[in-house]
This record gives structure tokens, C-alpha cells and sequence, in this order.
């Protein structure tokens, strides 16, 4: 291949993706930046204890009382929620889990978002807090890298829009995250991972043809410098 062919297809292949090369080197200089301007994600903070001589029900006793005799029991915790120990059960065939008093062996519908709002108060250090609602799924702010669901959103009214993602079944915090934080969040996926793009598939596609340009365009300048080295 000739050195003016190889100018002629290193420029305009570098022209071609030199937008996003631009795009994508100034996200991952502020992706950098985001580690000094944003806090590490929050430690587990210790669960609460549990009085194991306050349970009146054994476990099998917690699974009859959701009446539910061909239940599959695929996990079975002990919880202290508000003062009293609980039983968290998971179903199969349901993301969310079905909670029995283990003191007089009552369900409560509205256990798990009670004990979504103590979790979330233990990681602020006490801090009140408020529930707002529960994923089931991914959304662009609680994105799939986080991968654990069902999630309670659990909102703090301190003037900063701080928010809480808290996964009841593992007792911890998924997520924490406030509005400047989300802001730069935002603009690196917007820029670095085209979150613009709803559709998946093409989203993907234009990452790997850019990604393939710049490759392409380094490798006709290194083949260019090759060609011309002696002159």
C-alpha cells in the first residue's frame, strides 16, 4: 500500500472518529475526577442484634403461618425490625420477601419497607429518612452494575437530594448517591457509554464501529510512520 493511500485513509479515519475519541478520553479524565470529588460506596453497617431467647416461633411454625402448605422455602433469615425479631422469608416464584413475627407469628405486608427505612437510617448514622418506592427493575439511575434487585429507594430530605438504594435480602445499602453526584453520573454515561441510545443493541454497535475506527486509525499511523521511517 502506498504512504499517500495510507496518509489519505489515516486522515479521514482519524477524522471520522475523532469526536469520540475526544468524548471518550474527557470521560475518562472525569471518571478519574469522580473518585476524588465522590466518596467510596458505603460500608455494610452492622445489622441489629437479635434476642434469640425473645423467639416464640419456630421456623417451620413461620412457614405454616403464611398459609401456604406446597410453599418452596428457598431462604429463611431471623431480622430485627423495630425492636422485634422477624422472619424473612423468600418464596419461589417472588423477588420479595413475605415477613412472620417470631414473637406471636403475624405477617405484616409492610414489614420489608420498614426494615428497608432501618437499614437506611443505620448507614446514616440515625438520620431520618423516607421510603419512596421499590424497583423491581433497572432505571438509568439505579443501572444494572449495581446488580442487586428488588431495591427500596429511600430519599433524605437534607437539601443535597441524597438517596438510597437498599437491598432488604442481603441487609445492605446498594446505593448512595445525591444530586451532584447523579449530575456527573450522568454526563459520564451520557458521553463514555451513550446512554442516549436507548436500544441496547445499537448502543453496543456504535461502541465497537468507534472503537474499531480509532484502532484502525493508530494502526494506519503506525503503518505510515513504517512506510515513510527511511525518509
Amino acid at each position: 500500500m502506498s504512504p499517500s493511500l495510507l496518509r489519505r485513509l489515516h486522515r479521514w479515519i482519524g477524522l471520522a472518529c475523532a469526536v469520540t475519541v475526544l468524548a471518550a478520553s474527557g470521560s475518562g479524565i472525569l471518571h478519574v475526577v469522580m473518585t476524588w470529588t465522590q466518596s467510596p460506596p458505603p460500608r455494610p453497617q452492622p445489622a441489629g442484634a437479635i434476642n434469640a431467647a425473645a423467639v416464640r416461633l419456630a421456623p417451620s411454625e413461620a412457614v405454616e403461618r403464611l398459609g401456604a402448605p406446597d410453599l418452596s422455602v428457598q431462604a429463611l433469615s431471623l431480622r430485627t425490625i423495630g425492636g422485634e425479631p422477624w422472619y424473612q422469608v423468600l418464596a419461589a416464584g417472588s423477588p420479595v420477601p413475605r415477613y412472620i413475627n417470631a414473637l406471636d407469628g403475624r405477617e405484616d405486608a409492610a414489614a420489608d419497607q420498614r426494615y428497608a427505612l432501618e437499614i437506611a437510617s443505620r448507614q446514616l448514622g440515625g438520620a431520618p429518612a423516607r421510603w419512596t418506592r421499590r424497583l423491581d427493575a433497572f432505571d438509568q439511575e439505579y443501572i444494572s452494575i449495581f446488580r442487586l434487585l428488588p431495591v427500596h429507594r429511600i430519599d433524605v430530605d437534607d437539601g443535597q437530594g441524597t438517596r438510597l438504594y437498599v437491598s432488604t435480602q442481603t441487609g445492605s445499602v446498594a446505593r448512595l448517591t445525591s444530586d451532584s453526584r447523579q449530575f456527573e453520573a450522568d454526563v459520564f454515561s451520557l458521553v463514555h457509554k451513550y446512554a442516549f441510545i436507548r436500544h441496547k443493541g445499537w448502543r453496543d454497535g456504535l461502541l465497537v464501529t468507534f472503537t474499531a475506527l480509532a484502532f484502525l486509525a493508530s494502526l494506519a499511523g503506525i503503518a505510515l510512520f513504517v512506510a515513510t521511517r527511511r525518509r
